[in-house]
């Protein structure tokens, strides 16, 4: 009997994409819906299981988890890279390690940093809460259109969403530490400074990779810079911004909000600040979470336990 855990199918969707039964003799599959919060519990739950499948990074598998799982010989991430995962460490216990195609979470990603946008600007997403309570036009919407949206990070994301704007009349402002004003040219893109880039953008979004350098970026001295309209979009990492200063923020009503689709802790806790927050339009990393991508990634993983099982591993993590 080969065991394999899926984990953190939150919407109990995954038996839906590919086709399971298609799986060699021996093969028992469980499906996990439910985050298993830290190395204690998930040592536990998976200690007999020896494949386990990882939904992107929404479960950390680093040496502490990987050591106290004693039959692991695969490990299959969805997409290509997975910052999470400590793969030199599987690998050097002789785990493989595989890997999917990555989906065009790029599409999906920008589309929701505009709807967090838009459901802020528009009111969209708190006149839906005041209509369910019975009452009607209880604020006043602002017009987009000849807002500054302000882009941190223009590379593949920034750009898309720099187009996103274009298209409903915004002017477009972008910087990062590696941002030249020659490239934001190229993209039809005023280049500005950081501090140019808080003080006078009425939206800003982030489309940063989380890294050492990118951790804590956005902090206590921009939320200052902000205007007391100005709305911070996040869809890339929670931890780009520092939470402790964008909750204090939001709470003394020094910014006009955030829209956010990652956090700092996943999934977000039921007691969070923010969930009681007017002022924070949220969802629950939607980003890259599609049909289409969906359908990909457990084709392949479907396809690379067939294929591990059969002693011809696929799709390699490099």
């Amino acid at each position: 009997m080969t065991r394999i855990a899926i984990l953190d199918d939150y919407q109990n969707v995954a038996k839906n994409y590919g086709d399971w039964t298609s799986l060699p003799a021996g093969a028992q599959v469980t499906m996990f819906h439910e985050n298993m919060a830290g190395v204690d519990v998930a040592a536990q739950k998976l200690a007999a299981f020896d494949a386990v499948v990882l939904m992107r990074e929404r479960m950390p598998m680093q040496k502490a988890l990987i050591d106290r799982l004693p039959n692991l010989k695969l490990i299959i991430t969805t997409g290509g890279s997975n910052r999470s995962l400590d793969k030199d460490h599987a690998k050097s216990k002789g785990i493989v390690c595989c890997c999917t195609r990555g989906g065009d979470s790029t599409a999906t990603t920008v589309e929701t940093a505009f709807a967090l946008l838009l459901g802020h600007g528009r009111g969209l997403v708190y006149e839906d809460r005041m209509m369910r309570a019975g009452k009607w036009q209880t604020s006043i919407a602002t017009t987009i259109a000849g807002k500054t949206l302000g882009i941190v990070g223009l590379g593949r994301l920034g750009s898309r969403m720099a187009r996103m704007g274009k298209a409903f009349d915004m002017k477009i402002a972008a910087w990062s530490t590696n941002l030249t004003a020659e490239k934001a040219a190229a993209q039809g893109v005023d280049y500005v400074s950081k501090e140019d880039l808080f003080s006078k953008s009425d939206y800003i979004s982030v489309h940063l990779v989380l890294s050492d350098r990118s951790r804590g970026l956005i902090g206590a001295a921009d939320f200052a810079r902000m205007k007391k309209t100005g709305v911070l979009i996040n869809t890339s990492r929670g931890p780009i911004v520092d939470e402790a200063a964008m909750l204090a923020a939001l709470r003394e009503k020094r910014i006009g909000g955030v829209g956010l689709d990652v956090f700092d802790v996943e999934p977000l806790p039921a007691d969070h600040e923010l969930r009681r927050m007017n002022n924070a339009v949220l969802s629950p990393h939607l980003g890259y979470v599609s049909d289409a991508t969906y359908q990909e990634y457990f084709e392949d993983i479907i396809d690379n336990i067939s294929k591990w099982m059969a002693g011809t591993p696929a799709r390699l993590l490099a």
